[in-house]
């Protein structure tokens, strides 16, 4: 019976396989495109990405306006004598002049001579005029002249002596101001002064003395790393004393060249004396 059942349902099944059914071959198409969605929120920032290749350099940019011009520089040192030019032609001879004539000038030789003493006090007068009156600082006692020579300290000295003054010695804050503000009016930074260190004791400390042998005493105007009494450094004879264009002092070289300032005395007369000295402007007017 279990035999028959199974043939039956075999038979049915290779009918139904070898039947032609129809196979669905139907394709299913896209739709049509939707509408365009909103727009999302910001992101978070990303990582920062490695440093790329350096790019190629850029054209170079226009040139910037001139600058103003600098302060002048510190004085430079001398530079070596050039050689001595060659002679030149000789000048044709001038005519002969007219015989001169016989005179007896003994009677006008006393005149002449004290007219050769008055010229000469004349012409140191002028000389004062130019050399001191002109551009001259002063205060209630002291006149003050920048003399645009460059000179060692000791040459210096001299030459403020032999104008009948001393190397100037600005002793209080008052001086000392009024002899910076002429110096920087006059376009430099630095000149000497009459001012010096000297050996105190035998252990090699120093004194600072004016040039009229008074000491240093209360005002000072030391540069910032400067001291009173310092060690003078590796300059063997950076003994001597500069003031700056801003009213400071430093130490300085004596044997380089430098322009100075002198004082003269207003209570002291220098008329006639020795090394062209005069009278102060109060007394320019007066001969002896």
């Amino acid at each position: 019976m279990r035999r028959l059942l199974l043939f039956c349902v075999l038979s049915a099944v290779c009918s139904y396989l070898h039947a032609s059914p129809e196979v669905c071959t139907n394709t299913i198409l896209p739709g049509s495109k939707g509408d365009q969605g909103e727009v999302g929120e910001v992101g978070e920032l990303g990582k920062l990405g490695k440093t790329g290749p350096p790019g190629p350099p850029g054209m170079a940019g226009e040139s910037g306006l001139k600058g103003q011009v600098g302060h002048i520089g510190k004085t430079g040192p001398l530079g070596d004598k050039g050689d001595k030019g060659d002679t030149g032609l000789g000048g044709s001879s001038g005519l002969k002049g007219k015989p001169g004539t016989t005179c007896d000038c003994g009677r006008y030789r006393k005149v002449i001579g004290q007219l050769d003493i008055n010229v000469g006090k004349l012409r140191n007068a002028v000389n004062f005029v130019k050399d001191v009156i002109l551009g001259l600082r002063e205060t209630e006692d002291t006149y003050y002249l920048l003399v645009k020579e460059s000179r060692r300290f000791r040459e210096a000295l001299v030459n403020c002596k032999l104008r009948g003054g001393n190397l100037a010695m600005p002793k209080t804050r008052h001086t000392n101001h009024i002899i910076a503000d002429y110096v920087n009016n006059a376009g430099l930074t630095r000149v000497f002064i009459g001012l010096q260190a000297q050996t105190k004791d035998t252990d090699g400390t120093k004194d600072h003395v004016y040039t009229d042998s008074t000491p240093l005493r209360e005002f000072a105007a030391w540069s910032q790393g400067e001291e009173l009494n310092p060690g003078l450094g590796p300059i063997v004879n950076s003994s001597c004393v500069e003031l700056h264009s801003t009213g400071t002092w430093g130490h300085i070289d004596c044997d380089i060249n430098m322009f100075y300032m002198c004082e003269f005395p207003k209570s002291r007369r220098r008329g006639g004396g020795r090394g062209g000295e005069v009278a102060p402007p109060t007394t320019l007017g007066r001969t002896e």
